[in-house]
């Protein structure tokens, strides 16, 4: 019987595991998804807040604060293209519980130092940890829940927004709760990092083989796919909107004549839309297999809102921010696809890499080619233009990814199907 086998009849949370898995360890994996995603932005949304403490403090010049602010995108490329060898060679839950120390080290250390190169590097070392984290989450629930997919989908993403809102929202009043002490506020986050290690040191023992060099699916592969392509694009496209709007959004207010005050809090408003649309949205995914249905209707959301920022930017602005929020819906979409368009843990693993490396890369530019465009015109209108091009991209390729099938039935897919087939859950 082969390791992916048990691990599919072992996914199911009710009662005691079909496959021999104890109901205690189901549950430790269960809290081990949870906790581990709400660390995943923690390292990026608290500087943001704090950025102009950080560069005064450590005689950040502007370039160095550009880089610092980039960081995030290239080391979400770079170590989430490194995770699946990395599984290969280590396995899911040893190389997830290094990430999550990794990331307790970098938040924890960084904020001990005043070399800005030594932080800049213990912020990478943190970064490293969520890039690995990224890819890992969908993997982990394929492999352990190939029957809850939607459920656990719901409980990572749903984690993941709540520890971008926190460590968004909690940065500032820590630091003027001790006293203007930005070192503290940072390096708090890294308690959170530990309590998440805890259930993945309790599983080490339970981790399923690992499957045979020549059963592993590369990345390679994905990458001779149509699907695969798909993937990456609908990735960075909905990444690119979700970047521009973090960045810019209470800017284009503020110079439509709302305050400051207003226009922060406004884009507080769009970036908690993410926590119910994160509880909601998986589950309901995964009960039907066409897709094409939310992406219409995340398309129309996304139409909507950018057109009432185009028309009348002020007089709307808590009806566009719905709109824009609940069309990010297709961030948790993005992610469950990794899962429901698989039909093992290495292809997941595979398509989750690729899409989010080279996403993460295209959602870099994003920010800086809307700001440019400002620049350039003087006005925001061809930046939402922008905007608009980008939401009838993710419409495009979202139509496709959309519709029922797996990424190993493609033709390039087909010489490895038996062995992949033998390595994954479900």
């Amino acid at each position: 019987m082969a390791g992916g086998e048990r691990t599919g009849r072992s996914g199911d949370v009710r009662g005691p595991s079909r496959g021999g898995r104890p109901r205690r360890v189901t549950w430790l994996l269960v809290a081990g998804v949870g906790l581990a995603a709400v660390n995943l932005r923690t390292a990026i949304t608290s500087v943001g807040p704090v950025l102009d403490e950080i560069t005064g403090d450590l005689g950040m010049s502007g370039a160095m604060a550009g880089l610092l602010t980039t960081l995030p995108v290239l080391c979400f490329a770079a170590f989430g293209a490194l995770t699946p060898a990395l599984i290969r060679r280590f396995g899911e839950h040893h190389v997830l519980l290094a990430a999550l120390l990794a990331l307790t080290a970098g938040l924890g250390s960084r904020v001990l130092v005043q070399d800005q190169w030594l932080f800049l590097a213990l912020s990478a070392l943190a970064l490293s940890g969520g890039a690995m984290g990224n890819v890992l989450l969908p993997t982990l629930v394929k492999q352990h829940f190939p029957h809850r997919v939607g459920a656990m989908t719901t409980l990572y993403t749903t984690g993941l927004a709540l520890g971008t809102t926190m460590a968004a929202a909690g940065t500032v009043p820590i630091t003027q709760a001790t006293g203007g002490n930005w070192h503290v506020a940072l390096g708090c986050y890294a308690v959170f990092g530990l309590i998440a290690a805890v259930p993945w040191i309790a599983v080490l023992r339970h981790e399923p083989p690992r499957a045979a060099a020549g059963q592993s699916l590369g990345i390679g592969r994905v990458l001779r796919t149509a699907m695969g392509w798909q993937s990456v694009v609908f990735f960075g496209t909905q990444s690119t909107i979700a970047y521009i709007m973090f960045g810019w959004f209470a800017q284009l207010l503020r110079d439509s004549g709302m305050d400051a005050t207003t226009a922060g809090v406004a884009l507080s408003y769009l970036t908690a839309l993410s926590i119910p649309t994160s509880l909601v949205l998986p589950g309901l995914m995964a009960r039907v297999r066409d897709h094409r249905g939310f992406i219409v209707f995340f398309f129309v959301c996304y139409v909507a809102g950018f057109g009432g920022l185009w028309v009348a930017p002020l007089q709307g602005v808590w009806l566009w921010a719905t709109l824009i929020g609940i069309g990010m819906g297709t961030f948790p979409l993005a992610l469950t696809f990794f899962a429901v368009r698989t039909r093992t843990a290495s292809a997941t693993a595979a398509m989750s890499a690729v899409s989010q490396s080279l996403g993460y890369l295209m959602a870099g530019t994003g920010p800086f080619l809307f700001g440019l465009l400002h620049e350039l015109t003087g006005d925001w209108r061809a930046p939402l233009a922008m905007l608009l091009a980008t939401a009838l991209l993710n419409l495009g390729v979202g139509m496709l990814l959309g519709r029922p099938r797996h990424l190993e039935d493609a033709p390039a897919m087909r010489e490895a199907a038996p062995a992949a087939g033998s390595t994954g859950a479900g």
